[in-house]
């Protein structure tokens, strides 16, 4: 099993790539693993979480055996990162109910807004290492 935190992201979202790109620029430390939720590691590990795959449009984060979605997930990934974007941690003390409603209206728009590819984006040969098939 992989022990560092994993990032679950759409692979055909403009706006999920770009947000994994950004990750990857500001995670000097090389902490995270990233794959797809089109992946066959997706379908073989969230599952396990009873996370339905066919109705899946968020971000997910499995860190330390627990599997956070949504803003809660985006938030804990932002206080891992360099820089000043840690401080966005501080939104967690707005309730979940208010985060994960404006991060529900993104999301449903996301394709209409960023766009969609027609396949999953596929790293470069020196970001392969950080991705899980």
């Amino acid at each position: 099993m992989i022990q560092q935190p994993i990032i679950f992201f759409d692979g055909v979202c403009n706006l999920c790539n770009a947000s994994v790109q950004f990750v990857i620029a500001h995670d000097k430390k090389d902490q995270f693993k990233f794959t797809a939720l089109q992946g066959y590691y997706a379908k073989e590990i969230l599952p396990q979480f009873n996370a339905d795959l066919e109705k899946l449009n968020t971000i997910l984060l499995l860190e330390d055996g627990k599997l956070y979605t949504r803003s809660s997930a985006a938030l804990r990934v932002a206080r891992k990162l360099n820089g000043l974007i840690p401080l966005l941690y501080a939104f967690i003390i707005i309730p979940k109910f208010i985060r994960d409603w404006v991060y529900d209206i993104i999301a449903k728009n996301r394709y209409r807004w960023w766009g969609r590819q027609e396949s999953c984006w596929v790293p470069t040969p020196e970001l392969k290492g950080k991705f899980i098939a």
